[in-house]
């Protein structure tokens, strides 16, 4: 088993993955601002179970389980949610986007990511001491 197989290194990863797809949407959302009829979306919040340590799907329905599958009709990545947006201000033309919540979500998501990897680099920076390497 690779030191880099440890449950607590696997969930970091998956984290930093899923902040990556969030804001690959977030970045979708915000390109989308000025379209007609464009409605955001975002990712469903990530969970783990804590006894395995793997990721639980949030959404019900139908799951990608490769990357090589199609998505859901409504969905481009696994678990974005078209509905699960705040739909506060809908302009005339039908679009929905609210520029200052994504820029918001742009923020919190960027600091998620960065506490993963900082979590993991320091993860493997400890296990690299404990095995004797510096």
């Amino acid at each position: 088993m690779a030191l880099t197989d440890l449950p607590v290194l696997g969930m970091l990863r998956t984290r930093m993955q899923w902040a990556q797809a969030r804001q690959g949407l977030i970045a979708e959302n915000v390109a989308n601002a000025d379209m007609p009829g464009f409605k955001p979306r975002d990712l469903a919040e990530l969970r783990f179970d804590r006894a395995t340590g793997t990721a639980i799907n949030a959404s019900p329905g139908l799951a990608l389980t490769s990357p090589a599958h199609l998505a859901p009709p409504g969905q481009s990545e696994a678990g974005a949610d078209a509905k699960g947006a705040k739909r506060f201000e809908i302009r005339p033309n039908g679009n929905a986007v609210n520029l200052e919540d994504e820029m918001m979500k742009a923020g919190d998501n960027q600091s998620d990511y960065q506490l993963a990897a900082s979590l993991y680099q320091h993860s493997l920076t400890t296990l690299k001491i404990a095995i004797g390497k510096s």
